[in-house]
């Protein structure tokens, strides 16, 4: 499932451009340190923010495992990712706009008046920031950590989902330029489809199908196998 993470992220890049991207030449303008160090700072602030939403939302799903219904839990969280992939551009515009998703895009703007000052602290503080800047990608990714149920691997799939939007990102921070729209519109029209390939998988592996790895079987709430032990001492 990690894998997806990273394919998710890659192909999401493309379509942030068009937020992130200002950002990105804004970070590349006031960088003069060598070896990229601030602009992998920024990156990694970026990253760890996103681990550390994945990591929460992943205790989250852990407590539904804990309760017993973690498979009905992919399955649902699968549906939702599916919902989201059919209808992305209408969530995506929903999720940027709405309450309090709404509120933190105004983060875009501050971001770039705290570049300005400068310095190595200030290019990692803004990557944390920036992390909370709503995106229909992340809160697909967000809730794929949600469906795997554990606090490490929701902060391990959140980290390779950010890790893969860094190579673009990069990229635009040492040329300079944005990708036109037509080529963005061309690569990013392949996230929807990766997306509904992620809620599959989180279907089929809430089936229990006894597949190893892909669809293992899980004890489930109906099972009535999940038992209880304990010990008394005398």
């Amino acid at each position: 499932m990690i894998w997806t993470a990273f394919l998710l992220g890659f192909l999401g890049s493309f379509h942030c451009l068009g937020m992130c991207g200002p950002i990105a030449l804004a970070v590349s303008a006031k960088d003069n340190s060598p070896f990229l160090k601030n602009k992998i700072f920024y990156n990694l602030g970026r990253t760890l923010t996103y681990s550390a939403m994945g990591g929460l939302i992943g205790l989250v799903g852990f407590s539904f495992s804990l309760a017993g219904v973690q498979q009905w839990v992919s399955i649902l969280m699968g549906v939702l990712i599916l919902l989201m992939a059919f209808f992305y551009k209408q969530s995506e515009r929903w999720i940027t706009q709405s309450g309090v998703f709404g509120s933190l895009h105004r983060l875009k703007s501050s971001l770039g008046k705290y570049l300005k000052k400068g310095g190595t602290q200030a290019f990692f503080a803004s990557g944390l920031l920036n992390g909370l800047l709503p995106c229909g990608m992340v809160y697909i990714a967000l809730i794929a950590s949600l469906a795997l149920q554990s606090p490490l691997e929701g902060a391990l799939y959140m980290m390779f989902f950010g890790l893969g939007t860094i190579p673009m990102l990069i990229g635009v921070m040492l040329t300079g330029k944005i990708l036109s729209l037509p080529i963005r519109n061309k690569l990013t029209n392949a996230m929807p489809y990766v997306a509904m390939f992620i809620g599959i998988l989180f279907i089929v592996r809430g089936l229990g199908l006894g597949i190893h790895y892909v669809s293992p079987k899980l004890p489930s709430f109906e099972d009535g196998k999940v038992s209880t032990e304990m010990t008394v001492c005398d």
